[in-house]
């Protein structure tokens, strides 16, 4: 576990500034998620949607999902969130799960808007990319692997996914 000293002696501030900005160790945890998601949306905006077709989008998506979802900063945001205890809604789901899953939504909608599908479908998908993934990303640093890896498995989840949605 990282400690609020370690956290101020790497960034070469005081606690009390730390404090000041963010509150205590908790809210550079959260800026630390949402910089983390912020990024990998700015990413996703850059998917080419004018002119391009199914098949493009969808690879440019897993494209860049692999690349956030490869780093270093992914592993670092993977911990923070196995072991984040912070706010609930009323159901029990962390806020940032429901927060993430909206701008994931609408992140999603703008590349794929042309793509007629039921909700339950979409939201299956959407919810299968992000499992596949995250996944791939959690077996990468269980393997700790530092050759490219899961070249066939992107493959396949671009396939799939394809596939889902020419289908309906």
């Amino acid at each position: 576990k990282t400690t609020a000293n370690e956290i101020t002696r790497r960034a070469g501030v005081t606690w009390g500034a730390v404090q000041h900005h963010f509150g205590g160790k908790d809210g550079i945890l959260d800026a630390v998620l949402e910089e983390s998601f912020e990024r990998f949306a700015e990413r996703l905006a850059a998917v080419p949607t004018e002119g391009a077709s199914l098949a493009e989008r969808v690879s440019a998506f897993v494209d860049i999902a692999w690349e956030h979802f490869g780093s270093p900063d992914y592993r670092s945001t993977f911990e923070i969130l196995l072991n984040y205890t912070r706010d609930a809604d009323d159901d029990g789901v962390p806020i940032w799960e429901s927060e993430m899953f909206s701008a994931w939504n609408r992140v999603w909608s703008k590349i794929f808007a042309d793509v007629s599908l039921p909700r339950r479908k979409t939201v299956a998908l959407q919810a299968f990319s992000i499992s596949t993934v995250s996944g791939m990303a959690a077996l990468a640093m269980l393997r700790r692997a530092v050759e490219p890896i899961h070249g066939a498995e992107l493959d396949l989840l671009k396939r799939t996914l394809v596939r889902e949605m020419t289908e309906g």
